[in-house]
């Protein structure tokens, strides 16, 4: 099932692949969306995201019931979609020095189009990968857009059900287009960790046999490091300078100290993986020598038997076991033996 976005395999053979997503954490400058760009790839992000579109291309100019946002626990109460979108989207003319910056640092910057204008732009750049997003998941002609262009594909999953993912896949599967990677995501801003339900991951991988991930709007790393467990091959989180600065994402974007944690814990987490494993491994050898094991407590002359007193379990583990020590009270041994022997069943008449 294994994927790749320019010849790095995303998968379980390899570290979580790790997208720093910009979204409108540049707040209209783009002085300050190279330098996010700056910040990713030195904090090891694999990739830089951004959004394509406009206002016009996500809603229209109204201020009908629907288009302002009325909800006392959104960060953008009160807000009109029109003006959020005009404030949050990044200029189309910044996508081809962004991508450049990204590639002088060797990291991979693509895009989720929101509509088919935007995908027609993305191919004039040559973007290796598409990102589409939660909420545009439903939006079957644009996924076979999308996957028409032979692109690999990351479909984000939030709120959608078994059969809306399944479409999705469907669709991009029926274009032709099997290099896809879903996402495990919760739509609020920011998310809970309680609500963020991670062991769903294993389900999709099963469910829908494709690579799963994470695109994650909690706080801090640990959600992300604990997905990784669960098999998540790609973690995206939202990235800024500074949340201080301000901005629509800032207040659940990770600044470059914590995606550099992010980075160094989800590949802790990926190399502790391994495999089903019992019995110890190579590396730890070495250490058996310090189980406790049967040894001689005190002199005894040949034809004494060993009681609770000559006969202890101790550290080192250079004797016989400890689960035979019922068996050999009682029993003699065949010659004189030192205070420090250790026990073996030729000692024994």
């Amino acid at each position: 099932m294994t994927m790749q976005i320019n010849g790095r395999p995303i998968g379980l053979s390899a570290r979580p692949y790790l997208i720093a997503e910009m979204s409108g954490n540049h707040n209209k400058s783009l002085e300050r969306a190279l330098e996010i760009v700056d910040a990713a790839a030195e904090c090891g992000a694999d990739a830089i995201k951004l959004q394509t579109y406009t206002a016009d291309t996500l809603t229209l100019d109204v201020d009908m019931p629907g288009f302002v946002i009325d909800d006392e626990d959104s960060l953008w109460n009160g807000s009109r979609l029109y003006d959020l979108y005009a404030e949050a989207h990044t200029p189309w003319e910044w996508h081809a020095p962004i991508m450049a910056r990204a590639k002088e640092h060797g990291i991979d910057c693509f895009s989720s189009p929101f509509d088919a204008t935007a995908v027609d732009f993305l191919e004039k750049l040559d973007v290796p990968a598409y990102k589409v997003a939660s909420f545009e998941s439903i939006d079957l002609p644009l996924v076979r857009r999308v996957a028409q262009t032979g692109k690999p594909m990351i479909i984000s999953t939030g709120m959608a059900s078994v059969i809306e993912i399944g479409e999705a896949l469907d669709t991009a599967r029926d274009a032709g287009n099997e290099n896809v990677c879903i996402l495990k995501c919760t739509s609020t801003y920011p998310a809970t960790p309680a609500n963020t339900n991670i062991r769903t991951i294993a389900n999709m991988r099963e469910t829908f046999g494709c690579e799963v991930g994470l695109s994650d709007h909690t706080m801090g790393c640990g959600v992300a490091v604990a997905a990784t467990a669960f098999g998540a091959v790609l973690i995206e989180k939202h990235f800024t300078l500074n949340r201080a600065d301000g901005g629509v994402d800032s207040a659940f974007s990770l600044e470059p100290a914590e995606f550099r944690a992010l980075r160094e814990e989800t590949e802790r987490a990926w190399q502790s993986l391994g495999q089903v494993t019992y019995g110890g491994t190579k590396a730890e050898s070495a250490s058996r020598q310090f189980r406790r094991s049967l040894y001689v407590a005190e002199d005894m002359a040949e034809g004494e038997t060993f009681n609770e007193t000559n006969l202890r379990s101790v550290r080192p583990g250079f004797g016989l076991p400890p689960k035979h020590y019922d068996v050999l009270l009682g029993k003699r041994v065949n010659r004189a033996l030192k205070k420090g022997t250790p026990v073996s069943w030729d000692l024994i008449a």
